[in-house]
């Protein structure tokens, strides 16, 4: 087992939370929020991963042979979903935002301020 996925998916993760401080723009803070939460993808999958395992597809193979683990692979499957469903809610939020005030600068979202 090695360090690399898990240095990868904090690198990823920096990236993305990088850009989402630096982001003048609702859009690309938006992106920059996919972009961290697909660090998370990287992380399950090296949690999962086997080395020499095969699909958890049990039906085709002989009893002793390694698996990756199939528990790992659903809960990316969900992450997947969850941030896809995620991004579109704030995409839209964004639309919204951009007919009402008609712009996506957060610092000229005057009414806003409280």
């Amino acid at each position: 087992m090695t360090v690399l996925p898990y240095l990868v998916a904090g690198w990823i993760f920096l990236v993305g939370v990088y850009g989402l401080a630096t982001s003048r723009d609702l859009v690309h803070a938006v992106g920059c929020l996919a972009v961290a939460q697909s660090s998370t993808y990287v992380l399950l999958l090296s949690v999962g991963y086997r080395h020499g395992g095969t699909a958890p597809v049990f039906s085709d193979v002989k009893p002793g042979v390694p698996v990756v683990d199939p528990v790992v692979q659903a809960l990316a499957l969900t992450d997947v979903v969850v941030g896809a469903t995620v991004t579109a809610l704030l995409l839209a939020l964004v639309v919204q935002t951009a007919k009402r005030f008609g712009t996506t600068d957060p610092d000229e979202l005057f009414a806003l301020r409280g």
